[in-house]
């Protein structure tokens, strides 16, 4: 903002200690020391002159706070300008000058006030010198060779000031056009170079390439659940993690590979000759056991996170760095489809693969909103008795043109790119709302609902459980929540902590697949778990394996050891049952009873089975 014209003029100012010449003759150094004891005395009525001539000029706007740092550079200049004048040391001098011209040099170069105004604004201050000078002079009567040379003092001080002004800021635009340089090509997150420089090393490479007939590979490296460590721990200690990474991964690329972060969570190394002597695929196996172990994240407890990635590998010659980039990033995704924390090289029939993955993605992301999600459920039998106790809520998705679309086929979809949480929350309230409406219709039947790690990842699950019961009045105790046994092993204490609290709301807890996973005795301790069901894998070794009837007892034994029920999945011949009843297993599901069934389907069932059994409703006597 322009400086307020101040009330007084300078010359109003003027002390009146101020004593006019003296009858005896003074040598025109002493004058000039006497000039400088007055402009000292003055150094307000300066910095009031400056700031009128500026207001007249109507100089450029500028912040409060860069006023406030001219005005006080201003009195700066003025007091060692005087004490040199009045005989004081050139070196104090020299002090004030170098603050001065690198403030203003500073405030140029950093786009705070135009250089332009940075030089009128020490003209003016040179004017109000001068006009305080030669009011002293004639105040004082010194001669006109004493004002000259003070004239003469103040016109060096301005020339020394503009031209190190003109220096200072030279060099800090220099600086700062460097560092915009380097933000425009590095991540402000990891240092590392970005898309940008990436690309444009890569284009070099592939020129060398052509030149001298070498190799050059991409890999892409797409780090698997940051999304999770975001969700549950905070951005702040996602991006500890992120940088963490970074630093892992330069420690086992080579000084002439180029390792840089190109989106989120994803980054790429180039490699060329040397490095690829020994082909990409060690590089990417050099890349995935420096993430083995976990990373210890900062926040309220250090948390120690275990981290995995998938990586895809496009080499040999392309047109362009953008292509063999484009390569990579396909091949990452055969990777993911395939399994986690693994490579797949590209092949050219990726690329229809993931055009095809693509647009199902695309057509997922309608589904929830378009309606085009149902449930079937399959009926659980106590195998004591053969009563049904409950029901598996299973998801379908009908398209319109693709018709049903396989479970395997969307699923897995769905948990990659986070869609699972919002379809999640849908399959659990409509599952309580149908489970609700069956049990007033006299149906005693408990309602088992699958549980995603993705869901598990965050505390607003546990609060959906509680809004799904709510709206649909079911029992607490009729809700069986079946969560995977690598999903408890993902972040076991912060998943033990979203179960205790789902459990405390009376909701019943199964292990899902159990036996597939890599869980203990101690782990399963930790963790408040009514069933463990075991995997379908079990059970249809029972066909063609001796051994499999003593894993399958060692199951059901664990499972009593810990006061635990014990469901089978996939029961599909009455030699598998009869096994599992000798062996006292609690309860089990499979197409030998029946395969997972619509709503109307499950209903005929039940009233089909009412019928038969002779009693009113299935027993729900275990659910």
């Amino acid at each position: 903002m322009p400086v307020p014209h101040p009330q007084a003029s300078p010359r109003e100012d003027t002390p009146p200690a101020l004593a006019p010449s003296p009858s005896v003759t003074e040598p025109p150094e002493e004058e000039v020391h006497r000039l400088g004891e007055a402009l000292e005395a003055r150094t307000e009525n300066v910095v009031k002159g400056t700031a009128v001539r500026a207001a007249k000029a109507g100089g450029v706007l500028v912040d409060p706070l860069i006023q406030s740092g001219f005005d006080r550079m201003c009195r700066v200049s003025t007091v060692a300008l005087a004490k040199w004048m009045a005989g004081g040391s050139p070196e104090e001098g020299r002090k004030a000058s170098q603050e001065v011209f690198q403030h203003h040099g500073q405030v140029a170069a950093e786009r705070a006030a135009p250089l332009n105004e940075m030089t009128k604004r020490c003209l003016r201050w040179r004017d109000a010198v001068n006009e305080v000078l030669r009011d002293s002079a004639t105040h004082l009567g010194v001669s006109p060779e004493a004002l000259s040379r003070a004239l003469a003092m103040v016109q060096l001080t301005l020339d020394v000031t503009l031209v190190r002004i003109s220096e200072v800021f030279e060099a800090e635009r220099q600086r700062t056009d460097e560092e915009l340089a380097f933000m425009a090509t590095h991540d402000a997150l990891t240092g590392l170079p970005n898309r940008t420089l990436i690309l444009e090393r890569t284009d070099q490479m592939l020129v060398r390439a052509r030149r001298h007939q070498t190799p050059v590979a991409a890999l892409f490296i797409e780090i698997d659940n940051v999304k999770s460590v975001n969700d549950t721990l905070g951005h702040d200690a996602g991006d500890e993690l992120l940088r963490a990474i970074a630093e892992r991964l330069d420690g086992v690329v080579r000084d002439t590979d180029v390792l840089g972060r190109v989106g989120g969570d994803e980054f790429a190394v180039i490699a060329e000759e040397l490095s690829l002597a020994e082909g990409p695929e060690r590089i990417a196996d050099r890349l995935l056991q420096a993430l083995t172990e976990p990373f210890e994240v900062a926040g309220e407890q250090k948390t120690r996170v275990p981290m995995t990635a998938s990586i895809g590998i496009a080499i040999g010659e392309r047109a362009s760095a953008e292509e063999l980039l484009r390569d990579a990033d396909i091949a990452v995704h055969q990777a993911k489809w395939d399994a986690e924390n693994r490579y797949a090289v590209f092949e050219p029939g990726m690329q229809h693969a993931v055009q095809s993955r693509m647009e199902l993605e695309m057509a997922l992301r309608d589904a929830l909103p378009n309606d085009e999600f149902f449930l079937v459920y399959q009926p659980t039998f106590d195998l004591r008795d053969m009563s049904p106790t409950g029901v598996e809520a299973l998801l379908r998705w009908k398209h319109p043109t693709r018709g049903v679309v396989q479970p395997n086929d969307f699923i897995p979809l769905l948990e990659e790119t986070g869609l699972i949480i919002g379809v999640g929350k849908w399959v659990l309230q409509e599952a309580c709302r149908q489970g609700a409406k069956w049990r007033e219709a006299g149906h005693a039947i408990g309602m088992a609902v699958n549980v995603s790690g993705r869901q598990l990842d965050s505390d607003e699950f546990v609060t959906n459980v509680q809004d799904a019961l709510s709206d649909s009045e079911l029992e607490a105790d009729a809700l069986t929540l079946e969560v995977t046994e690598t999903t408890l092993m993902r972040n076991t204490e912060e998943t033990a902590r979203r179960l205790t609290a789902i459990k405390e709301l009376g909701v019943r807890i199964a292990i899902d697949d159990f036996g597939t996973g890599y869980s203990s005795l101690a782990h399963l301790q930790q963790f408040p778990v009514d069933a463990l069901k075991i995997d379908r894998s079990f059970i249809s070794r029972l066909r063609h394996n001796p051994q499999g009837e003593t894993v399958l007892h060692t199951l059901v034994q664990l499972g009593k050891a810990l006061s635990i029920e014990t469901v089978a999945e996939g029961i599909e011949q009455q030699q598998e049952l009869s096994l599992l009843q000798v062996e006292h297993c609690d309860s089990g599901q499979g197409f030998l009873f029946a395969r997972p069934l619509d709503v109307g389907a499950t209903e005929t069932f039940f009233e089909n089975w009412a019928k038969h059994s002779g009693t009113s409703t299935p027993s729900g006597t275990r659910r």
